[in-house]
């Protein structure tokens, strides 16, 4: 069967987390089996520690966003971003599809009516999973020097254009923080110095 459009499940508040799935206690579970993610890799790139700039891509609403639409979101920018500045970046997801989709199937065609009779409402079968994002949550982030800026916010935007909702990108320097480390460190070196020194004296 066809997978349903995003916007069947993309509404936060049409569907309830029901969702429970323990390995220790299997009994205590509201649904027997967990739908495989689509979502496999969350880190990309290299890390380095001459970043100055980051970019993440925030959500402006409330929306669920299912794993093949975040997988797709991921490669779209990590194609984009290999292509252009191979290896002077780092992309993480920073979200993960813990909520589990459950859909209530019904047939079409001749003679369907008497195989989609049923209670309204069912609790259905899970079909796959899924991340709740909530207003002002970031899905993306990426770090990269500032004269990759245009190239940032391009994968973020080609990122935004395979997802449900509106989103904003936001941008944070990162050289007032490396700056800030380096000095409580050179702090530390000469509070350790002074006291070698004390200790020598006495």
């Amino acid at each position: 069967m066809k997978i349903r459009p995003g916007r069947s499940t993309r509404n936060i508040d049409a569907s309830q987390p029901w969702t429970r799935y323990s390995v220790r206690k299997p009994r205590k579970n509201y649904i027997k089996a967990l739908p495989r993610t689509s979502l496999l890799i969350f880190n990309m790139g290299v890390d380095k520690p001459e970043y100055d700039v980051e970019y993440s891509l925030v959500s402006k609403q409330d929306i669920q966003l299912r794993s093949n639409a975040l997988e797709a979101a991921r490669q779209t920018a990590n194609k984009y971003l290999e292509r252009e500045i191979p290896g002077n970046y780092y992309f993480t997801v920073v979200t993960y599809p813990h909520h589990v989709i459950r859909e209530k199937k019904f047939a079409v065609g001749a003679g369907a009516d008497r195989l989609s009779q049923g209670m309204s409402m069912t609790f259905g079968k899970p079909v796959g999973v899924a991340a709740r994002v909530k207003e002002g949550e970031r899905v993306f982030v990426l770090k990269t020097t500032s004269n990759n800026r245009a190239i940032a916010k391009e994968a973020l935007k080609r990122a935004a254009k395979k997802l449900s909702g509106v989103y904003n990108i936001s941008l944070r320097e990162l050289k007032a923080v490396q700056q800030s480390t380096s000095s409580n460190a050179g702090e530390a070196e000469q509070e350790d110095q002074s006291q070698q020194e004390q200790a020598v004296a006495s």
